[in-house]
């Protein structure tokens, strides 16, 4: 029976036909596998900044890119859209999300709330396994910056993030913060393109850490406002290059 599975191609990710003796719900289950890893790397390419703001994701550029056919490309982007990294359009298809400055603020409105409350609720003292942790985080992050891998900048942020907002240990709260934070993903990427904003934000880590493990919280949740706000500007600033202020207005 023909199944596909996930090869590395040639810029992108190859689904290839084997053969193999499975059941067919075996079979099936190598689908979503496809699909998973195909808008792994979409979004990737959108935190990187290799895709823009209403950019137009085209499914047979798409299918091309990734040598797999349009049923993986339209999970991944049904996936995408979920995250709210992406929307559809009628009859134009779909494109990367390009968040207006009046939605960006909202959303950071919103998660300064929710990340301060978070934090503001973790109880204290902090284990010293939670904070060792964070500190290993912490060089993971620093290590990127220096060597730019931009990749893994992101990625170890949002672990720290993660790690230190589970603290909390209200899982509603932590889902809520982590929704909100997947919708502006696309965002970080002006933010992270500016040398003295990565390495401003592995000072607040560094500063968040000695803050939980001396016990001050007033401090801890002064540091968790300051950080968010290098992301969203950066944006609105790029975004009123791009498109102009008048479009920047928002409704």
């Amino acid at each position: 029976m023909a199944v596909k599975s996930i090869k590395p191609g040639r810029g992108g990710v190859k689904v290839a036909e084997k053969a193999l003796d499975k059941p067919a719900d075996a079979c099936a289950a190598q689908a979503p596998a496809a699909a998973d890893l195909i808008a792994r790397r979409i979004e990737e390419d959108i935190v990187l900044g290799r895709r823009h703001p209403r950019e137009r994701l085209i499914e047979q550029d798409l299918c091309d890119l990734f040598q797999t056919h349009r049923g993986d490309v339209r999970l991944a982007l049904f996936e995408l859209e979920r995250k709210g990294l992406i929307e559809r359009i009628p009859n134009r298809g779909a494109m990367v999300r390009g968040l207006t400055p009046h939605e960006v603020r909202a959303i950071y409105a919103v998660r300064e709330e929710l990340e301060v409350m978070a934090v503001r609720i973790i109880p204290f003292p902090v284990a010293s396994h939670e904070i060792g942790r964070l500190e290993e985080l912490h060089r993971e992050h620093s290590a990127a910056v220096a060597s730019g891998d931009l990749l893994t900048v992101f990625y170890s942020n949002l672990s720290f993030h993660q790690t230190l907002f589970g603290l909390c240990g209200n899982s509603c709260l932590i889902e809520t913060v982590d929704q909100l934070a997947r919708k502006v993903h696309g965002i970080r990427f002006y933010a992270n393109a500016s040398p003295e904003s990565l390495d401003r934000a592995r000072l607040d880590h560094l500063k968040m850490i000695k803050a939980l493990r001396g016990g001050r919280r007033d401090e801890l949740i002064s540091l968790t406002r300051r950080h968010l706000r290098p992301s969203p500007e950066a944006y609105i600033k790029a975004y009123k290059q791009r498109f102009g202020k008048s479009d920047a207005a928002g409704a």
